[in-house]
């Protein structure tokens, strides 16, 4: 296990993806080689007051310079975190943004448009997860600060890529990998020791399936 993988305010340290002293690297070579997009503020957004129809299935599909993967959503285990999701999917806040944060055989982290490890959408939803959660191998989770409650989610999110990464249950489980997984796992790779992206790995789009 890893002590505190997820404090936001820490992460900006070492988070940033790529700088005029790392090279742009080739990676496993099935990687698009691209610049990032220029970090943005991430404006103030409203939580969901909707709540997701129950009778629907909902997935985001991440379409990346490495890839494309499928989330499946947990609507039972994370409704608020499942609704936010959608909710921000559809505003295209995820798009042109990238994972700053890359752990090999551990998680790698995305969600914040200024790139930092600090931004959020303006709001927290809770959906505390139940004692005993796994973080195993293409789970989808949601980053916070030590300081905050089990379960807090803003937008920042990780995918799990180790086999299980010992995480206490304190991240709100928001769904798993259901296609594409080989993708997360490439993705994976492109990290080094200090949990930086040896290159630029660009979310390009982020769409909404519900069926």
């Amino acid at each position: 296990m890893r002590g505190a993988p997820f404090l936001l305010t820490l992460v900006a340290l070492a988070a940033s993806c790529g700088g005029d002293d790392e090279p742009a690297a080739s990676g496993n070579g099935e990687c698009e080689n691209v610049e990032a997009p220029a970090p943005r503020d991430p404006g103030t957004h409203e939580a969901p007051t909707e709540p997701l129809d129950t009778n629907a299935s909902y997935g985001l599909v991440f379409e990346t310079t490495c890839g494309t993967f499928t989330v499946g959503l947990d609507t039972d285990l994370a409704p608020k975190t499942s609704a936010s999701l959608v909710a921000l999917a559809g505003a295209g806040y995820f798009d042109d943004t990238v994972f700053h944060r890359i752990v090999p055989g551990f998680v790698i982290q995305g969600g914040d448009p200024t790139a930092k490890g600090t931004g959020g959408p303006g709001y927290k939803t809770v959906d505390v997860p139940p004692s005993g959660s796994r973080y195993v191998k293409g789970t989808f989770a949601m980053a916070k600060a030590g300081s905050e409650p089990a379960g807090t989610s803003g937008s920042q999110f990780f995918v799990v890529t180790g086999e299980d990464v010992g995480l206490p249950a304190d991240y709100a489980i928001a769904g798993e990998v259901t296609e594409g997984l080989d993708v997360v796992e490439r993705i994976g790779e492109l990290g080094d020791a200090s949990e930086r992206p040896t290159q630029p790995v660009v979310i390009r789009r982020v769409t909404v399936t519900q069926s």
